[in-house]
Protein backbone atom coordinates (compact mmCIF):
# COMPACT_ATOMS: atom_id res chain seq x y z
CA UNK A 1 0.00 0.00 0.00
CA UNK A 2 1.76 3.10 -1.40
CA UNK A 3 1.18 4.81 1.60
CA UNK A 4 2.39 7.10 4.41
CA UNK A 5 1.42 8.85 7.05
CA UNK A 6 -1.33 12.12 6.71
CA UNK A 7 0.39 14.84 5.00
CA UNK A 8 1.13 17.67 7.48
CA UNK A 9 0.30 20.23 5.40
CA UNK A 10 -3.08 19.16 4.65
CA UNK A 11 -5.84 22.26 5.33
CA UNK A 12 -8.03 19.55 7.16
CA UNK A 13 -8.47 16.01 8.66
CA UNK A 14 -10.12 13.80 5.72
CA UNK A 15 -13.80 13.14 6.91
CA UNK A 16 -15.63 9.45 6.00
CA UNK A 17 -17.98 11.08 3.51
CA UNK A 18 -15.21 12.40 1.71
CA UNK A 19 -13.74 8.70 1.85
CA UNK A 20 -16.73 7.39 0.49
CA UNK A 21 -16.69 9.55 -2.81
CA UNK A 22 -13.68 8.01 -3.76
CA UNK A 23 -14.44 5.96 -6.79
CA UNK A 24 -14.04 1.97 -6.12
CA UNK A 25 -13.66 2.60 -2.48
CA UNK A 26 -17.33 1.85 -1.50
CA UNK A 27 -17.78 -1.94 -3.82
CA UNK A 28 -14.30 -2.42 -1.72
CA UNK A 29 -15.56 -1.61 1.33
CA UNK A 30 -18.64 -3.67 0.90
CA UNK A 31 -17.31 -6.67 -0.97
CA UNK A 32 -14.29 -7.11 2.15
CA UNK A 33 -17.54 -6.53 4.93
CA UNK A 34 -19.21 -9.63 2.85
CA UNK A 35 -16.14 -11.66 3.04
CA UNK A 36 -15.43 -10.84 6.64
CA UNK A 37 -19.35 -11.82 7.66
CA UNK A 38 -19.08 -15.56 5.54
CA UNK A 39 -15.82 -15.92 7.81
CA UNK A 40 -17.33 -15.23 10.92
CA UNK A 41 -20.53 -16.79 10.28
CA UNK A 42 -18.57 -19.96 8.91
CA UNK A 43 -15.78 -20.08 11.48
CA UNK A 44 -18.64 -19.92 14.43
CA UNK A 45 -20.58 -23.05 12.47
CA UNK A 46 -17.55 -25.22 11.90
CA UNK A 47 -16.08 -24.41 15.57
CA UNK A 48 -19.69 -25.41 16.93
CA UNK A 49 -19.70 -28.86 14.79
CA UNK A 50 -16.42 -29.95 15.84
CA UNK A 51 -16.85 -28.85 19.13
CA UNK A 52 -20.47 -30.95 19.25
CA UNK A 53 -18.42 -33.85 17.46
CA UNK A 54 -15.23 -34.04 19.77
CA UNK A 55 -15.71 -31.86 23.18
CA UNK A 56 -11.97 -30.76 22.50
CA UNK A 57 -11.54 -27.31 23.17
CA UNK A 58 -8.01 -27.28 21.52
CA UNK A 59 -10.16 -28.91 17.74
CA UNK A 60 -12.98 -26.20 18.04
CA UNK A 61 -10.47 -23.66 18.36
CA UNK A 62 -8.15 -24.22 15.70
CA UNK A 63 -10.94 -25.50 13.94
CA UNK A 64 -12.08 -21.33 14.01
CA UNK A 65 -8.64 -20.41 14.06
CA UNK A 66 -6.80 -22.93 12.15
CA UNK A 67 -6.66 -21.25 8.75
CA UNK A 68 -4.46 -18.71 9.96
CA UNK A 69 -1.79 -21.29 10.42
CA UNK A 70 -1.73 -22.17 6.96
CA UNK A 71 -1.21 -18.39 6.21
CA UNK A 72 2.23 -19.33 6.94
CA UNK A 73 2.91 -21.47 4.05
CA UNK A 74 1.04 -18.81 1.86
CA UNK A 75 3.44 -15.91 3.10
CA UNK A 76 6.29 -18.03 2.20
CA UNK A 77 5.23 -18.94 -1.43
CA UNK A 78 2.48 -16.72 -2.59
CA UNK A 79 3.07 -13.39 -1.35
CA UNK A 80 5.23 -12.39 -4.79
CA UNK A 81 2.23 -12.58 -6.71
CA UNK A 82 0.29 -10.21 -4.86
CA UNK A 83 1.56 -7.13 -6.81
CA UNK A 84 1.93 -9.34 -10.00
CA UNK A 85 -1.75 -10.20 -10.31
CA UNK A 86 -5.13 -7.99 -11.79
CA UNK A 87 -6.72 -7.06 -8.41
CA UNK A 88 -10.01 -7.42 -9.69
CA UNK A 89 -9.38 -10.95 -11.10
CA UNK A 90 -7.19 -11.76 -8.30
CA UNK A 91 -10.01 -11.08 -5.52
CA UNK A 92 -13.08 -12.63 -7.32
CA UNK A 93 -11.19 -15.66 -7.49
CA UNK A 94 -9.97 -16.04 -3.88
CA UNK A 95 -13.87 -15.03 -2.83
CA UNK A 96 -15.15 -18.10 -5.28
CA UNK A 97 -12.62 -20.80 -3.56
CA UNK A 98 -13.91 -19.86 -0.27
CA UNK A 99 -17.58 -19.92 -0.97
CA UNK A 100 -16.78 -23.33 -2.58
CA UNK A 101 -14.62 -24.95 0.35
CA UNK A 102 -17.08 -23.80 2.28
CA UNK A 103 -20.12 -25.27 0.86
CA UNK A 104 -18.10 -28.63 0.63
CA UNK A 105 -17.42 -28.19 4.34
CA UNK A 106 -20.95 -28.29 5.40
CA UNK A 107 -21.85 -31.47 3.45
CA UNK A 108 -23.39 -34.59 6.06
CA UNK A 109 -20.32 -36.65 6.88
CA UNK A 110 -16.94 -35.13 5.64
CA UNK A 111 -14.86 -36.89 7.73
CA UNK A 112 -12.82 -34.44 10.25
CA UNK A 113 -9.69 -34.72 8.03
CA UNK A 114 -11.16 -33.53 5.03
CA UNK A 115 -12.88 -30.66 7.07
CA UNK A 116 -9.04 -29.58 8.21
CA UNK A 117 -7.77 -30.30 5.23
CA UNK A 118 -9.52 -27.54 3.41
CA UNK A 119 -9.30 -24.89 6.05
CA UNK A 120 -5.46 -25.36 5.18
CA UNK A 121 -6.19 -24.65 1.84
CA UNK A 122 -8.59 -21.66 2.17
CA UNK A 123 -6.00 -20.24 4.93
CA UNK A 124 -3.06 -20.53 1.57
CA UNK A 125 -5.75 -18.80 -0.51
CA UNK A 126 -6.53 -16.23 1.87
CA UNK A 127 -2.52 -15.27 2.24
CA UNK A 128 -2.88 -14.43 -1.27
CA UNK A 129 -6.29 -12.34 -1.00
CA UNK A 130 -5.26 -10.27 1.56
CA UNK A 131 -2.01 -8.63 0.08
CA UNK A 132 -4.07 -7.94 -2.70
CA UNK A 133 -6.54 -5.91 -1.12
CA UNK A 134 -4.40 -3.79 1.13
CA UNK A 135 -2.43 -3.13 -2.37
CA UNK A 136 -5.63 -2.10 -3.88
CA UNK A 137 -7.01 0.00 -1.57
CA UNK A 138 -3.42 1.49 -1.81
CA UNK A 139 -4.36 2.46 -5.37
CA UNK A 140 -8.17 3.71 -4.35
CA UNK A 141 -7.42 5.95 -1.67
CA UNK A 142 -5.32 9.12 -1.66
CA UNK A 143 -2.39 9.19 0.70
CA UNK A 144 -3.75 11.64 2.70
CA UNK A 145 -6.68 9.63 3.42
CA UNK A 146 -5.07 6.28 4.30
CA UNK A 147 -5.14 6.12 8.14
CA UNK A 148 -9.10 7.08 7.69
CA UNK A 149 -9.63 3.89 5.24
CA UNK A 150 -7.79 2.24 6.59
CA UNK A 151 -9.76 2.51 10.09
CA UNK A 152 -12.96 2.33 8.14
CA UNK A 153 -11.81 -1.23 6.61
CA UNK A 154 -11.41 -2.17 10.14
CA UNK A 155 -14.72 -0.77 11.60
CA UNK A 156 -15.98 -2.72 8.94
CA UNK A 157 -14.44 -5.91 10.35
CA UNK A 158 -16.03 -4.97 13.82
CA UNK A 159 -19.59 -4.22 12.66
CA UNK A 160 -20.04 -7.32 10.93
CA UNK A 161 -18.39 -9.57 13.05
CA UNK A 162 -21.08 -8.22 15.74
CA UNK A 163 -23.63 -8.87 12.87
CA UNK A 164 -21.94 -12.47 12.51
CA UNK A 165 -21.82 -13.53 15.53
CA UNK A 166 -25.26 -12.59 16.35
CA UNK A 167 -26.71 -13.73 13.10
CA UNK A 168 -24.42 -17.37 13.25
CA UNK A 169 -26.06 -17.42 17.15
CA UNK A 170 -29.81 -17.72 15.56
CA UNK A 171 -28.27 -20.00 12.07
CA UNK A 172 -26.66 -22.53 14.65
CA UNK A 173 -30.84 -22.45 16.67
CA UNK A 174 -32.90 -22.19 13.35
CA UNK A 175 -30.63 -24.54 11.13
CA UNK A 176 -27.87 -26.30 12.34
CA UNK A 177 -23.86 -25.88 12.42
CA UNK A 178 -24.22 -27.09 8.40
CA UNK A 179 -26.87 -24.79 7.35
CA UNK A 180 -24.54 -22.01 9.39
CA UNK A 181 -21.49 -22.97 7.27
CA UNK A 182 -24.01 -22.69 3.66
CA UNK A 183 -24.77 -19.31 4.69
CA UNK A 184 -20.96 -18.04 5.03
CA UNK A 185 -20.92 -19.56 1.67
CA UNK A 186 -23.58 -17.78 0.39
CA UNK A 187 -22.12 -14.33 2.05
CA UNK A 188 -18.43 -15.46 0.89
CA UNK A 189 -19.84 -16.00 -3.05
CA UNK A 190 -21.99 -12.33 -2.35
CA UNK A 191 -18.62 -11.06 -1.88
CA UNK A 192 -17.10 -12.45 -5.26
CA UNK A 193 -19.92 -10.76 -7.14
CA UNK A 194 -18.90 -7.36 -5.52
CA UNK A 195 -15.08 -7.71 -6.46
CA UNK A 196 -16.59 -8.60 -10.40
CA UNK A 197 -18.83 -6.28 -10.45
CA UNK A 198 -17.96 -3.57 -8.40
CA UNK A 199 -14.63 -2.74 -9.20
CA UNK A 200 -12.51 -1.90 -12.61
CA UNK A 201 -9.80 -3.76 -14.11
CA UNK A 202 -6.22 -2.64 -12.96
CA UNK A 203 -3.06 -3.74 -13.97
CA UNK A 204 -0.72 -5.22 -11.76
CA UNK A 205 1.35 -3.01 -9.88
CA UNK A 206 4.53 -4.75 -10.27
CA UNK A 207 6.27 -6.60 -13.49
CA UNK A 208 7.31 -10.08 -13.44
CA UNK A 209 6.75 -13.61 -12.77
CA UNK A 210 5.49 -14.33 -9.47
CA UNK A 211 7.59 -17.46 -7.85
CA UNK A 212 8.62 -18.75 -4.13
CA UNK A 213 11.63 -17.24 -4.81
CA UNK A 214 11.03 -13.72 -5.34
CA UNK A 215 8.92 -14.54 -2.06
CA UNK A 216 11.71 -15.60 -0.07
CA UNK A 217 13.94 -12.36 -1.36
CA UNK A 218 11.67 -9.32 -0.81
CA UNK A 219 10.38 -11.05 2.55
CA UNK A 220 13.85 -11.41 3.10
CA UNK A 221 14.65 -7.56 2.41
CA UNK A 222 11.91 -6.25 4.12
CA UNK A 223 12.93 -8.21 7.51
CA UNK A 224 15.91 -6.69 7.30
CA UNK A 225 15.55 -3.38 8.40
CA UNK A 226 15.38 -3.65 11.57
CA UNK A 227 12.86 -0.93 12.87
CA UNK A 228 10.81 -2.74 10.26
CA UNK A 229 11.44 -5.89 11.33
CA UNK A 230 10.16 -4.49 15.37
CA UNK A 231 7.22 -3.23 13.66
CA UNK A 232 5.97 -6.60 12.19
CA UNK A 233 6.78 -8.38 15.56
CA UNK A 234 5.05 -5.71 17.18
CA UNK A 235 1.43 -6.52 14.94
CA UNK A 236 1.72 -10.33 14.73
CA UNK A 237 3.20 -11.34 18.51
CA UNK A 238 1.07 -9.74 21.33
CA UNK A 239 -2.32 -9.52 18.89
CA UNK A 240 -1.73 -13.05 18.18
CA UNK A 241 -2.20 -14.22 21.71
CA UNK A 242 -4.96 -12.69 21.93
CA UNK A 243 -7.15 -13.83 19.64
CA UNK A 244 -5.61 -17.16 21.77
CA UNK A 245 -7.62 -16.00 24.70
CA UNK A 246 -10.79 -15.73 21.77
CA UNK A 247 -10.57 -18.82 20.25
CA UNK A 248 -11.27 -20.43 23.90
CA UNK A 249 -14.74 -18.36 24.07
CA UNK A 250 -16.32 -21.76 22.97
CA UNK A 251 -15.08 -24.12 24.97
CA UNK A 252 -15.00 -21.50 28.18
CA UNK A 253 -18.38 -20.40 27.72
CA UNK A 254 -20.34 -22.29 24.87
CA UNK A 255 -23.64 -21.00 25.65
CA UNK A 256 -22.36 -16.87 25.52
CA UNK A 257 -19.79 -17.71 22.71
CA UNK A 258 -21.29 -15.41 19.95
CA UNK A 259 -22.10 -12.64 23.27
CA UNK A 260 -18.32 -12.20 24.22
CA UNK A 261 -17.60 -12.33 20.13
CA UNK A 262 -19.55 -9.62 19.76
CA UNK A 263 -18.27 -7.77 22.76
CA UNK A 264 -14.98 -8.14 21.31
CA UNK A 265 -16.03 -6.64 17.91
CA UNK A 266 -18.00 -4.13 19.55
CA UNK A 267 -14.54 -2.74 21.31
CA UNK A 268 -12.87 -2.93 18.36
CA UNK A 269 -14.58 -0.49 16.31
CA UNK A 270 -14.70 2.04 19.02
CA UNK A 271 -11.41 1.83 18.99
CA UNK A 272 -10.91 1.99 15.57
CA UNK A 273 -13.35 4.61 15.19
CA UNK A 274 -11.37 7.22 17.96
CA UNK A 275 -7.99 6.59 16.21
CA UNK A 276 -8.95 6.47 12.71
CA UNK A 277 -10.94 9.34 12.87
CA UNK A 278 -10.26 11.67 16.14
CA UNK A 279 -6.57 10.91 17.41
CA UNK A 280 -4.12 14.11 16.67
CA UNK A 281 -0.83 12.84 14.38
CA UNK A 282 1.37 14.06 17.52
CA UNK A 283 -0.29 11.96 19.86
CA UNK A 284 -0.15 8.51 17.63
CA UNK A 285 3.64 7.67 18.38
CA UNK A 286 2.59 7.47 21.86
CA UNK A 287 -0.67 5.47 21.80
CA UNK A 288 0.50 2.48 20.47
CA UNK A 289 2.38 0.49 23.01
CA UNK A 290 -0.48 1.90 25.75
CA UNK A 291 -3.36 0.84 23.75
CA UNK A 292 -1.42 -2.98 23.21
CA UNK A 293 -0.99 -2.97 27.20
CA UNK A 294 -5.04 -2.08 27.33
CA UNK A 295 -4.90 -5.09 24.95
CA UNK A 296 -3.87 -7.44 27.18
CA UNK A 297 -4.29 -6.61 30.80
CA UNK A 298 -8.11 -7.53 30.86
CA UNK A 299 -7.65 -10.75 30.23
CA UNK A 300 -5.89 -11.37 33.29
CA UNK A 301 -9.19 -11.30 35.65
CA UNK A 302 -10.00 -14.53 33.53
CA UNK A 303 -7.76 -15.98 36.35
CA UNK A 304 -10.31 -16.55 38.38
CA UNK A 305 -12.02 -19.02 36.37
CA UNK A 306 -15.48 -19.89 37.09
CA UNK A 307 -15.54 -16.73 39.36
CA UNK A 308 -15.60 -14.20 37.42
CA UNK A 309 -19.14 -12.79 36.64
CA UNK A 310 -20.70 -13.05 33.14
CA UNK A 311 -20.66 -9.17 32.76
CA UNK A 312 -17.57 -8.87 34.00
CA UNK A 313 -16.13 -11.45 31.01
CA UNK A 314 -18.30 -9.53 28.50
CA UNK A 315 -16.97 -6.24 29.61
CA UNK A 316 -13.29 -7.37 29.99
CA UNK A 317 -13.19 -8.11 26.63
CA UNK A 318 -15.20 -5.51 25.20
CA UNK A 319 -12.34 -3.25 26.61
CA UNK A 320 -9.67 -5.20 25.96
CA UNK A 321 -10.39 -4.89 21.69
CA UNK A 322 -10.24 -1.76 21.95
CA UNK A 323 -6.59 -2.25 21.74
CA UNK A 324 -6.48 -3.47 18.77
CA UNK A 325 -6.35 -0.11 17.62
CA UNK A 326 -2.60 -0.16 17.96
CA UNK A 327 -2.69 -2.22 15.07
CA UNK A 328 -3.52 1.03 12.52
CA UNK A 329 -0.77 3.01 14.25
CA UNK A 330 1.71 0.04 13.85
CA UNK A 331 0.83 0.04 9.94
CA UNK A 332 0.95 3.57 9.20
CA UNK A 333 4.77 3.65 10.74
CA UNK A 334 5.36 0.34 8.62
CA UNK A 335 3.83 2.04 5.26
CA UNK A 336 6.32 4.74 6.07
CA UNK A 337 9.26 2.02 5.75
CA UNK A 338 8.26 0.30 2.36
CA UNK A 339 8.81 1.45 -0.98
CA UNK A 340 5.71 1.38 -3.35
CA UNK A 341 5.91 -1.15 -5.73
CA UNK A 342 6.29 -3.96 -2.64
CA UNK A 343 3.45 -2.11 -0.70
CA UNK A 344 0.96 -5.42 -1.58
CA UNK A 345 3.89 -7.73 -0.38
CA UNK A 346 4.84 -5.77 2.91
CA UNK A 347 0.49 -5.60 3.64
CA UNK A 348 -0.08 -9.21 2.48
CA UNK A 349 3.30 -10.47 4.75
CA UNK A 350 2.01 -8.50 7.67
CA UNK A 351 -1.14 -10.00 7.09
CA UNK A 352 -0.38 -13.41 6.39
CA UNK A 353 2.25 -13.42 9.46
CA UNK A 354 -0.66 -11.82 12.14
CA UNK A 355 -2.72 -14.50 11.24
CA UNK A 356 -0.50 -17.41 11.11
CA UNK A 357 0.39 -15.85 14.55
CA UNK A 358 -2.88 -16.42 15.58
CA UNK A 359 -3.21 -19.82 14.63
CA UNK A 360 -0.79 -20.26 16.47
CA UNK A 361 -2.10 -18.72 19.22
CA UNK A 362 -4.99 -20.63 19.10
CA UNK A 363 -3.14 -23.81 18.69
CA UNK A 364 -1.31 -22.69 22.35
CA UNK A 365 -4.57 -21.76 23.80
CA UNK A 366 -6.42 -25.22 23.12
CA UNK A 367 -3.64 -27.72 24.28
CA UNK A 368 -3.07 -24.96 27.68
CA UNK A 369 -6.71 -25.48 28.02
CA UNK A 370 -6.87 -29.20 27.62
CA UNK A 371 -4.31 -29.41 30.77
CA UNK A 372 -5.49 -26.73 32.80
CA UNK A 373 -8.85 -24.88 31.85
CA UNK A 374 -10.09 -22.59 29.36
CA UNK A 375 -9.76 -19.48 31.55
CA UNK A 376 -6.59 -20.22 32.98
CA UNK A 377 -5.05 -20.56 29.33
CA UNK A 378 -6.69 -17.29 28.47
CA UNK A 379 -4.83 -15.73 31.54
CA UNK A 380 -1.63 -17.11 30.75
CA UNK A 381 -2.05 -15.78 27.07
CA UNK A 382 -2.37 -12.38 28.42
CA UNK A 383 0.61 -12.35 30.94
CA UNK A 384 2.73 -13.63 27.37
CA UNK A 385 1.30 -10.85 25.58
CA UNK A 386 1.58 -8.26 27.95
CA UNK A 387 5.70 -9.31 28.34
CA UNK A 388 6.04 -9.28 24.67
CA UNK A 389 4.90 -5.47 24.54
CA UNK A 390 7.12 -4.35 27.32
CA UNK A 391 10.44 -6.08 25.78
CA UNK A 392 9.60 -4.37 22.09
CA UNK A 393 8.16 -0.78 23.51
CA UNK A 394 12.08 0.40 23.58
CA UNK A 395 13.12 -0.83 20.44
CA UNK A 396 9.74 0.19 18.34
CA UNK A 397 11.12 3.97 19.64
CA UNK A 398 13.63 3.78 16.85
CA UNK A 399 11.33 3.23 14.62
CA UNK A 400 8.95 6.18 14.80
CA UNK A 401 7.72 7.23 11.16
CA UNK A 402 10.04 9.82 9.62
CA UNK A 403 8.67 12.56 7.05
CA UNK A 404 6.65 11.69 3.92
CA UNK A 405 9.35 12.74 1.43
CA UNK A 406 12.36 10.90 3.56
CA UNK A 407 9.50 7.40 3.39
CA UNK A 408 8.94 7.75 -0.57
CA UNK A 409 12.95 8.19 -1.23
CA UNK A 410 13.45 4.89 1.05
CA UNK A 411 13.77 2.03 -0.80
CA UNK A 412 13.51 -1.88 0.46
Amino acid sequence: MPLSPPLSGASAAPRYRDLLRTPEFTPLFLAGSAQVAGQTVAGLGLATLVFRATGSPLLSALAMFGPSLAQLLGATTLLSAADRLPPRTALTVVAVVFAAGTAVQAVPGLPLGAAFGLLAVLGVVGSLGGGVRLGLLGEIVPRERYLLGRAVMNMAVGLCQIAGFAAGGVLLTVLSPRGTLLAGAALYLLAALLHRFGLTARPPRATGRPSPAETWRTNARLLADRPRRLLYLALWVPNGLIVGCEALFVAYAPDRAGLLFACGAVGMLAGDTVIGRFVPERLRARLAAPLQFLLAAPYLLFALGTGLPPTVAAAAVAVSAVGYGASLLYQERLLARVPEESSGHALGLHGSGMLACQGLAAALAGGLAQLTSPATAMALLAAASLAVTAALTAGLSSAAPRSPRTARRRTA
